[in-house]
């Protein structure tokens, strides 16, 4: 068979494991004819890895075309990262092994009549991993990672705001996923709120309502900064509340650790993890980049301890400007 057609057919078994293994068979079988041993070794290599992987997860079924009506405010993410990517607190790590057990052994839960948790809040000041873990979490179960875009949902024709709500819904009870909202403060403002427009209002009563009827195939995943303006109704709609704190020192340590873990230093890192007490991950990574871009203009093999220093330097300088701007705003 014409290698384009092959490739067509492995395209079309998408989610269907023995059919996809089939074609990726003849693929393989076919470089073993033209001798191209290496190729179809690593090619046989890679297949059986990952049918070893997918038998430790769920299977998935074909994906279900999005709504052209909200192709707008919702995109499909590829997770690049993985679990080794990033530092989680003892709680986080046993939390989320709880869930992905739980996924896992849905069907045996259920019949034994009992809930599983399928509708999470993650809590917690920005750059502490929200985003990143969800990329990271999609991808450990192997779903798919829709990411809602709040700015566009949030219609200009405010009338059509909760429209767009259900149909994101709707499509998250049908397709295993992870459909991950962002920002959700913006959508799930307090209802008390005296700023806000009464059709914004109405979205809240809409929203509450969509999230206490949706049973997810996969999860439903709202993220928030803010979480002292949620509607105070919000919380109990969500089966799980997750709490996304700055680093303490032991993680600090770990994650300066992964950072520099390819990298050639000069200088004792430990030291420096108390230093950092207080930043966010997203801090902390700038400071390690900065460093390690310093080392590569300047040509040399390895980061230096001025080097890191210096970031440090820019990073507190940026944090001081940040620091100045938050307080204009509210004093206006």
């Amino acid at each position: 068979m014409a290698r384009g057609e092959l490739m067509k057919k492995l395209l079309a078994s998408y989610g269907r494991d023995d059919e996809f293994r089939a074609v990726a068979e003849q693929i393989i079988l076919e470089e073993e004819q033209k001798n191209n041993r290496v190729l179809a070794r690593s090619l046989r290599q890679t297949l059986d890895h990952a049918s070893s992987s997918a038998s430790q997860r769920k299977t998935l079924a074909p994906l279900i075309p999005f709504p052209d009506a909200a192709n707008d405010f919702v995109e499909r993410i590829a997770p690049e990262h993985t679990k080794s990517d990033i530092v989680l607190s003892k709680t986080n790590v046993r939390i989320f092994t709880g869930l992905m057990q739980e996924f896992r052994r849905a069907d045996d839960i259920r019949r034994h009549g009992l809930p599983v948790r399928s509708k999470l809040l993650f809590c917690g000041p920005p750059g502490c991993g929200k985003t990143l873990c969800t990329e990271i979490f999609a991808g450990e179960l192997g779903l798919p990672l829709f990411v809602v875009k709040i700015d566009r949902l949030i219609s200009s024709y405010l009338g059509e705001t909760a429209g767009n709500v259900r149909k994101i819904f709707e499509f998250a009870r049908k397709q295993p996923c992870v459909l991950f909202l962002d920002e959700f403060d913006a959508l799930a403002r307090s209802r008390d709120d005296t700023s806000e427009h009464n059709e914004l209002r109405r979205v809240v009563n809409s929203l509450l309502i969509f999230i206490d009827r949706i049973k997810p195939k996969g999860f439903l995943i709202a993220a928030t900064n803010l979480d002292q303006a949620l509607d105070p109704a919000v919380w109990r709609r969500f089966d799980e509340v997750i709490w996304f704190e700055k680093p303490d020192r032991e993680m600090i340590d770990r994650f300066l650790t992964m950072k520099f873990k390819n990298v050639k230093i000069s200088f004792d890192l430990h030291p420096h993890a108390r230093e950092l007490e207080g930043y966010s991950y997203a801090e902390i990574e700038r400071i390690c980049v900065q460093a390690i871009k310093t080392a590569v203009i300047e040509r040399r093999k390895d980061v230096g301890e001025q080097d890191f220093r210096h970031a440090m330097a820019d990073e507190i300088r940026r944090r001081s400007g940040t620091s100045r701007l938050q307080q204009s705003a509210q004093e206006h």
